[in-house]
């Protein structure tokens, strides 16, 4: 099992590395990597009894080895000694300022490379414009006690996909990156491409435990479609197949007392409209939208606060042994008027405590929001294709207590770590991100391993 360890550095002209007592006990290492690079060194076991890896200058500046790292994880391996891992996180949209060196999102960043002294990991962030291909090395942007840097690494043990949106990730500029350092390379990449919303439900509608918890959803066909739905359901959702933060949501509800049809949306304001026939809803509301696009959902009789629909995030998250963990819960409570419950259309973050004030009902609902997240999250993993590391899910639970699946997000949004008494979930959740890079690095290095004898 990998462990993390202190490092310290010490200046020296030969490339010698001391490792920590409890490490091995044969000083048989001619090799030390970092990364992609690898290079042969003096190994020794400390001799004093410390319990910490010492590195010399010489050999630091050779491996690119950052020297403003306090801890390091150290790899069991037959062939060299290996620490790290070092992550690479791939994005988009770089600036020239550096201070923000990937704009309005540098905040975001800085907060997750800053855990790498608790987690023993090496991350930085790139894109493709920061990458040397034939000499292996890229020029990543670390976070320090100083603040934003700029330093040269080698090519990393993993890569965590945070591409911003699906058109960047469409570039042909990033699909080369991706295809180079994945297959060419073979370095681990998890947490590829955005989730379509159809492409999961029907993936996951052939599995006995996810079945249980998928709403009607089907691409949209016909108003006869809408028309069967309504009635069965009473209201439905109309929604993009690769939407997010909740844009272009459109509740459709019938009433059958009125004998009329009530579209409910936001844009940049809430919208409640009346229209007589369902053909001139769509008409009106639809009118410049492609619909071949949409989506058509299931309508859900969600439990309610001061008469707001209620829905819950929960995020979960790899750890360094490779399962799955249950990192947040929270509710999201709708704003009046709107259909969806996201912040920046007036929703507002709760505990489940504030939500459910009865302990029985607090543990009970928990209790079924983490064994949902958990069936469709091992679901997912093994019905979707690539490493997935972390899924942010959207639930509902009806009135009779049953827990319904709205959305799976691969690069789930962070706004419900606004609220004051979800912080030490933001931390946990940062901290898994990393710390999943552990095991896939372990994995390769195990599978390399293999392939060599």
């Amino acid at each position: 099992m990998p462990k993390r360890y202190k490092i310290e550095f010490f200046e020296q002209k030969d490339f010698v590395c001391y490792y920590p007592t409890g490490f091995t006990t044969i000083d048989t290492h001619h090799e030390i990597s970092f990364g992609s690079k690898v290079v042969k060194a003096i190994c020794k076991k400390q001799p004093n009894g410390r319990n910490i890896i010492s590195i010399s200058s010489a050999l630091a500046k050779q491996l690119y080895l950052p020297t403003f790292i306090s801890t390091i994880t150290l790899f069991e391996n037959d062939i060299r000694l290996v620490i790290g891992p070092l992550i690479g996180i791939f994005s988009s949209g770089f600036t020239n300022f550096p201070v923000k060196p990937i704009g309005e999102r540098s905040a975001v960043f800085s907060k997750l490379l800053s855990m790498h002294s608790s987690v023993g990991v090496v991350p930085f962030i790139f894109g493709q414009e920061h990458i040397d291909w034939n000499q292996k090395l890229i020029k990543g942007f670390f976070f320090t006690k100083e603040g934003w840097t700029q330093m040269t690494v080698p090519f990393p043990n993993v890569i965590y996909d945070r591409l911003p949106n699906r058109r960047s990730e469409k570039l042909k500029t990033s699909m080369k990156v991706k295809d180079k350092l994945e297959k060419e390379n073979f370095i681990p990449w998890y947490n590829p491409g955005f989730f379509n919303k159809l492409d999961v439900y029907e993936r996951l509608f052939n599995d006995r435990k996810a079945l249980l918890y998928l709403p009607e959803t089907a691409p949209f066909i016909s108003f006869d479609q809408i028309e069967r739905m309504l009635s069965k359901y009473g209201h439905i959702y109309i929604k993009p197949m690769n939407g997010s933060l909740g844009l272009g949501v459109h509740q459709i509800i019938f009433d059958k007392m009125k004998n009329a049809y009530y579209c409910r949306y936001h844009d940049s304001k809430n919208h409640l409209l009346k229209f007589q026939t369902l053909e001139s809803l769509i008409n009106h509301v639809f009118a410049n939208k492609n619909l071949d696009r949409m989506i058509v959902q299931q309508g859900i009789s969600l439990l309610r606060e001061n008469n707001r629909p209620i829905d819950f995030r929960v995020h979960a998250n790899k750890n360094e042994h490779g399962n799955w963990k249950i990192t947040a819960i929270a509710a999201k409570v709708a704003g009046l008027g709107s259909p969806i419950t996201h912040v920046k259309n007036g929703g507002e973050i709760k505990t489940i405590e504030e939500v459910f004030k009865d302990k029985e009902e607090q543990i009970k609902y928990k209790k079924k929001l983490e064994y949902a997240a958990l069936d469709i999250a091992n679901s997912i993993e093994k019905h979707l294709d690539g490493i997935i590391g972390e899924i942010g899910f959207d639930f509902g639970i009806d009135t009779k207590g049953n827990v319904w699946l709205f959305e799976a997000n691969s690069k789930p949004g962070r706004s419900i770590f606004s609220h004051p008494n979800l912080r030490e979930f933001d931390f946990l959740t940062r901290k898994l991100t990393l710390s999943y890079s552990i095991f896939l690095t372990e994995k390769f290095l195990n599978k390399y391993k293999e392939l060599s004898v």
